[in-house]
């Protein structure tokens, strides 16, 4: 059920995404949604980079190699999450339209659907998960 919650939300994600390009609603050439989306893509790099050489799952799975609080992930848990759901707002409302903002919510909660699953199972795997998640936001730190 969990890993099933997983995959669903990986394609409300790629769903959310595509509807967006398809629609011409993710870019935008106001300057600030482009400085959002720049650092939004500039969180995503830095995320992954710290992560390092792990590979991507589909359904939710944690990977060997340690628990990664250093780089982004010290001050949030789920950067790569929060830099896609950065840029998509971003665009989302910078031509705000229902179709937009529907977009940008169904990958929303796409990215919910990864990341409590992910949690559930990490926290299996490496038990001072725990002790991190209490100490840090999941996406924005100090409101959430």
């Amino acid at each position: 059920m969990v890993k099933t919650l997983s995959v669903v939300g990986l394609l409300f994600m790629i769903v959310a995404l595509f509807g967006l390009i398809v629609t011409r609603l993710l870019f935008s050439p106001n300057p600030v949604v482009i400085a959002v989306q720049a650092a939004a893509v500039t969180l995503m790099v830095w995320a992954r980079v710290t992560f390092g050489r792990r590979s991507f799952h589909a359904a939710a799975d944690p990977t060997e190699g340690g628990l990664v609080t250093t780089g982004p992930y010290r001050f949030i848990r789920h950067p790569i999450y929060t830099a896609v759901c950065f840029f998509v707002f971003a665009g989302a409302l910078a031509h705000l339209s229902l179709v937009a903002v529907g977009l940008a919510l169904l990958e929303f909660v796409g990215a919910l659907c990864r990341m409590v699953p992910e949690e559930r199972l990490v926290v299996q795997r490496y038990p001072e998960y725990a002790e991190y998640a209490a100490r840090t936001a999941r996406m924005l730190p100090y409101v959430f």
